[in-house]
């Protein structure tokens, strides 16, 4: 049941006092009624959320990287945004055999990170930092992703759990294993407007992960990411608004697109998709910033059209041999 904020209250008294005293008796119930409805109003729909996502060309240089992420806070800044989202691998893109243990630091070393936390300071903004590559030892990494509060400090981070081992065909392979630990735990950040999920580029194909999310308060799920060409146009779009509908929750991707030094190719096309799975803002290709809002009360919109989060029964299996 909706509760006016003693705020609320105080207003409307105020209002009534001054309208009685100079207007007819009559006119007071309605005065007093269009405010009570007009300060629910404003409590019920809340500012919609400004968003930025940052899809980049990731070079094997960090300090390249970083100079395209300090441009995206600048322009994320020009648009208001609260919450800036980047890419896998923002700092460094490179699969050339031990070049990536080479330019990785642990957490606390990190100067790359150090310097995005002091962005977001500067710029009073939330970042989500798709992932990094982190040194856990002398020979792994971690896939982590980051997210830094306004005041620059590290609130949580995810290592992505489900790590990119295929084979795509015409020597397409990728075996993110033999150089990084997989996650064990997943991560829900509940911040003072928002509660977002974070996963990181092939988690996406792992539909249990996001339906945890949500149940736990997720909102907002983030999948930051890297995808190659072939697995992008065959199913980038039907795998991020299926995670949508699965959960009710709005979903940002931002993406690298183009040919990279490292010899990769990525698939761009950075999406937000809305809590009944539609595609609300997307750039297919290009270095740069993709604005949106994000209006939260969709969520529970969503969700209360299609409770299915409700709705999970357990069940046995059997195999029955034909």
């Amino acid at each position: 049941m909706y509760k006016p904020t003693t705020i609320q209250l105080l207003f409307a008294y105020v209002l009534w006092r001054i309208w009685t005293r100079t207007m007819p008796s009559r006119a007071t119930g309605s005065v007093c009624g269009a405010v009570w409805r007009l300060a629910k109003i404003k409590t019920m729909n809340p500012r919609p959320l400004k968003v930025a996502l940052l899809q980049m060309r990731a070079s094997t240089e960090a300090d390249v990287n970083l100079a395209c992420v300090e441009a995206g806070f600048e322009e994320a800044a020009r648009h208001h945004a609260v919450l800036l989202v980047t890419p896998e691998m923002t700092t460094v893109l490179d699969r050339r055999p031990g070049a990536l243990l080479e330019k990785s630091h642990a957490q606390a070393d990190d100067p790359y990170l150090k310097k995005i936390c002091a962005l977001a300071r500067q710029y009073q903004m939330d970042v989500l930092v798709g992932s990094i590559a982190i040194q856990v030892d002398a020979q792994r990494l971690a896939n982590r992703s980051f997210f830094i509060n306004k005041q620059g400090e590290v609130v949580a981070h995810y290592d992505k759990i489900h790590l990119f081992d295929v084979d795509l065909g015409a020597g397409e392979r990728y075996q993110e294993s033999a150089r990084f630990v997989a996650g064990q735990e997943a991560v829900v950040v509940k911040s003072t407007h928002y509660a977002l999920g974070m996963s990181v580029c092939y988690d996406l194909r792992f539909a249990q992960l996001y339906r945890d999310l949500a149940l736990a308060g997720a909102d907002i799920l983030a999948v930051p990411s890297a995808f190659t060409v072939p697995t992008g146009q065959a199913h980038w779009h039907t795998l991020l608004r299926a995670r949508a509908i699965e959960t009710g929750c709005f979903v940002l991707a931002p993406a690298q697109h183009g040919q990279h030094e490292d010899g990769r190719t990525t698939y761009g096309h950075s999406l937000v998709v809305n809590p009944w799975g539609e595609v609300i803002a997307e750039k297919p290709e290009g270095i740069g910033i993709l604005m949106t809002e994000l209006d939260l009360s969709q969520v529970q919109q969503a969700r209360a059209k299609l409770p299915s989060l409700q709705h999970t029964r357990p069940y046995q299996l059997r195999v029955v041999e034909a």
